[in-house]
């Protein structure tokens, strides 16, 4: 391990890696829920969809750890996943197997993107100050999905959002945003007393207060006890290949799978992207010219693990953002995937007790991580406005568009148009004012 790892030279071990593995797991394990409760919408089947989920983390994620040695953990991703059901096969009439195609293709164009430099360019073109500010952004991101998940935040006509009221439905509602509260605090105090696995020990301790007060009728939710049942592994076999079944042809419009295709390459190459920069980041694995080194392999990973995930029979695999729930455990080698990768695998056999992890109990390691994340604001030279305007837009539209691409998206073309208008055209590389305009075009035509 120390010889494949490197962990010396990445100054960590194997506990610290265990470990981050995880933390980085128990963040993400909500997908083995979600996304099937989603993609079944489109007709596919839950359990088969739970399986090729499952299997499309553990593909990816270990392709990370082997390509490029990295804590970065990967699974089919939200945002897209809607898309795929309620979109391409809800709105527009598509059968599921036609998703499944537009994103095997799409994952072949990314690996033709990835093998010729493409993307590495991409992620080597937007400037470090922005980088700051797309991994600040994440961080907020990250901590509004914490709060929503803890139902610490609800919807609100007048406001959009806003806290919850702990009176009303306390059992329910009101009780996951205690609980998620007192996570999130004992989290705080466990890495200020810096006790190793502090983030995976909070969302341990408060899914057992979770358990705690329903087997005390304190909480009358979903429940959050492990429900064991039959469990059919050969459920895999009804979407499995189906990418390539005659169903995906039917009523086959050259025009509309393109559009599909493109839709999702485009968010799913900046959602990697942002996601990337920011967990790398937040590692101290960017060199001084915020360049990622092995960015070519992580991507080749990313890609290779989308076309894998469609031919299992699910929506696009992404790179997470929990990632950096493990990378702030000590995580720094692929030795944290690996681990993360073997847990999605034991989760197909252990798929109730990894089911059964509520919100949140996760809520609180979110929200944490979040705080983690932020701290890189501190990196942005706030007395030049042409680098800090842009970055500062980048980092306050992640969360409120609740989309990294699109903060990506808002940061780029701001940083393109501020620095042209300021005559600072010249420092301002040819790709980045090709990627504003294909940003622009992304918003008038797709």
């Amino acid at each position: 391990m120390e010889k494949f790892f490197k962990l010396k030279e990445n100054n960590t071990d194997v506990k610290t890696e265990v470990i981050a593995g995880l933390t980085t797991f128990m963040t993400m394990a909500y997908i083995l829920a979600v996304n099937p409760s989603i993609l079944s919408a489109s007709g596919m089947d839950p359990q088969a969809i739970m399986i090729a989920t499952a299997l499309a983390a553990f593909i990816g994620t270990c392709a990370m750890a082997l390509l490029a040695n990295y804590p970065f953990a990967l699974a089919p991703g939200l945002g897209l996943n809607a898309y795929f059901a309620y979109t391409v096969c809800g709105a527009m009439g598509y059968s599921w197997q036609f998703a499944l195609f537009a994103v095997f293709v799409e994952g072949l164009i990314f690996i033709i993107l990835s093998v010729t430099n493409v993307r590495e360019a991409i992620f080597n073109a937007i400037p470090i100050t922005l980088k700051k500010g797309v991994s600040v952004g994440i961080g907020l991101f990250v901590a509004f999905i914490g709060f929503e998940n803890g139902s610490i935040v609800v919807n609100s006509d007048a406001t959009l959002v806003t806290i919850v009221n702990f009176k009303e439905d306390f059992t329910n509602v009101g009780i996951c945003a205690l609980l998620a509260i007192i996570g999130t605090l004992i989290i705080a105090v466990l890495h200020y007393k810096q006790v190793k696995g502090s983030i995976l020990i909070g969302v341990i301790v408060t899914w057992i207060l979770g358990i705690i007060c329903e087997l005390t009728g304190l909480y009358t939710g979903m429940s959050v006890l492990p429900h064991w049942s039959n469990f059919d592994l050969g459920a895999l076999g009804l979407t499995f290949g189906q990418c390539f079944n005659g169903a995906a042809f039917e009523n086959f419009r050259v025009l509309d799978f393109i559009v599909i295709m493109f839709s999702f390459l485009f968010v799913d190459v900046f959602d990697t992207i942002g996601t990337l920069i920011g967990c790398a980041n937040k590692a101290d694995m960017l060199d001084k010219d915020g360049k990622l080194p092995k960015i070519k392999e992580a991507l080749l990973a990313d890609a290779i693990a989308t076309s894998a995930g469609a031919v299992l029979g699910t929506s696009t695999t992404t790179t997470f953002v929990e990632s950096s729930a493990g990378v702030s455990e000590g995580g720094r080698t692929g030795l944290a995937s690996i681990v993360t990768g073997l847990m999605f695998l034991l989760a197909i056999f252990l798929s109730p007790l990894f089911i059964a992890i509520p919100g949140f109990a996760t809520a609180p390691a979110l929200i944490f991580v979040g705080f983690l994340m932020i701290t890189a604001v501190v990196d942005i030279d706030f007395k030049d406005l042409t680098e800090a305007v842009p970055a500062y837009l980048a980092l306050v539209a992640m969360p409120l568009l609740y989309s990294i691409s699109d903060g990506i998206a808002v940061g780029i073309i701001s940083y393109v148009v501020i620095n042209a208008c300021a005559g600072k055209a010249k420092k301002v590389s040819p790709l980045m004012y090709v990627l504003a305009v294909l940003f622009v075009l992304k918003y008038v035509f797709l």
